[in-house]
């Protein structure tokens, strides 16, 4: 099912949180909405829900306007960050129950949540209530119930924010598992990147009520057109430089001197600019030497985080294997792939 917000915009008083914005999710697709808090996100999908009535534009289900549609009548499934499970009722009675509203027979309402248990593997469970389960388990429950009804559209509020890392990490794969099964349209409402990026097919970027980019994972980490972007994209974290434009290159307030790609449009000698060095571009290996020292080393197991701080007192990241070569404050000599540096002006856009 295809949806579409065609000049959508959300007030809360005098207020206007959400402004004339248009973003169509295409049929089967699995769209992230990410962004950080307060910035429209989970405003957007409670519009799309049918929770929020929408204060102008239009929202479509395919070709059907649901605009002014109650919540109850637009067939959407939603997984809240609390699952809102039935505590008086089992596991059993709680995926039956949206069945049971459209009074379904007893022998069909049970071939379904039968059926639906079985796709999300809790079919020993069927017997407990909620206060037995544990946190991915009630999540599975959550999923199943917004499932069995068949809805056009999966809405997913930050389904996995309750969850341990070991669980979210298996409930990434298994949410994502069942929307491709099912093939369904959803929306995933998040904060986490890592989220957004490994379990969508595009991701939306909200920043103060407006989407900045959509993209792919991938493309939009390659190549994000904003500053904002690249900062709230990638783990471990993009470095930032903060200068001016030199002729060919780029200096620093504290001094370090860097040439920049041929490929970049520098704007004139003095011009404001900021340079975006993700980790995996900076280490032993590149074109561009540079010198400081090491600040901090984190082992993340088979690789190690390093900090540098730069002789300006600007700190570059670099992620690598494992070494014994480098050792805390240590005076370095690394280079930076000179083709990977992301160029931004002083207004934050992508040079």
């Amino acid at each position: 099912m295809r949806i579409l917000l065609d000049g959508f915009t959300k007030s809360f008083g005098p207020m206007t949180v959400i402004d004339k914005m248009t973003l169509e999710i295409r049929d089967g697709e699995m769209l992230a909405l990410l962004g950080p808090s307060g910035c429209g996100k989970s405003t957007t999908l409670f519009a799309i829900c049918g929770i929020h009535k929408i204060s102008a534009g239009r929202i479509l289900f395919g070709d059907r306007d649901v605009t002014n549609v109650a919540s109850q009548q637009r067939n959407v499934g939603v997984v809240f960050q609390s699952y809102a499970l039935y505590p008086h009722m089992t596991v059993a009675e709680n995926i039956a129950f949206p069945l049971e509203v459209k009074k379904l027979k007893a022998a069909e309402i049970k071939r379904q949540v039968d059926q639906m248990a079985e796709l999300v593997h809790i079919e020993e469970l069927m017997k407990r209530r909620p206060a037995e389960l544990s946190g991915g388990q009630q999540q599975r429950v959550a999923l199943a119930r917004a499932l069995v009804r068949k809805p056009d559209v999966l809405l997913l509020d930050e389904p996995l924010a309750n969850l341990d890392s070991k669980l979210r990490l298996e409930m990434r794969s298994e949410i994502r598992r069942l929307q491709l099964a099912t093939g369904i349209t959803a929306i995933l409402v998040t904060h986490d990147q890592v989220e957004a990026m490994s379990m969508c097919d595009r991701i939306a970027i909200m920043n103060a009520g407006e989407i900045v980019q959509i993209a792919t994972p991938g493309e939009m980490y390659r190549n994000p057109r904003t500053e904002f972007v690249a900062g709230f994209l990638g783990n471990p974290p993009i470095a930032f430089l903060h200068g001016v434009a030199t002729s060919g290159g780029f200096a620093s307030v504290g001094g370090e001197a860097i040439a920049l790609p041929a490929s970049v449009p520098l704007p004139p000698p003095g011009s404001k600019l900021t340079l975006g060095i993700r980790p995996e571009h900076f280490g032993p290996t590149g074109n561009i030497p540079i010198r400081g020292r090491i600040s901090f080393i984190e082992t993340q197991g088979r690789e190690n985080l390093y900090d540098v701080t730069l002789p300006s007192g600007s700190m570059l990241r670099s992620i690598q294997p494992l070494r014994g070569d480098v050792a805390l404050n240590e005076e370095i000599e690394w280079s930076i792939a000179g083709d990977r540096i992301l160029v931004f002006d002083e207004h934050g856009t992508r040079l």
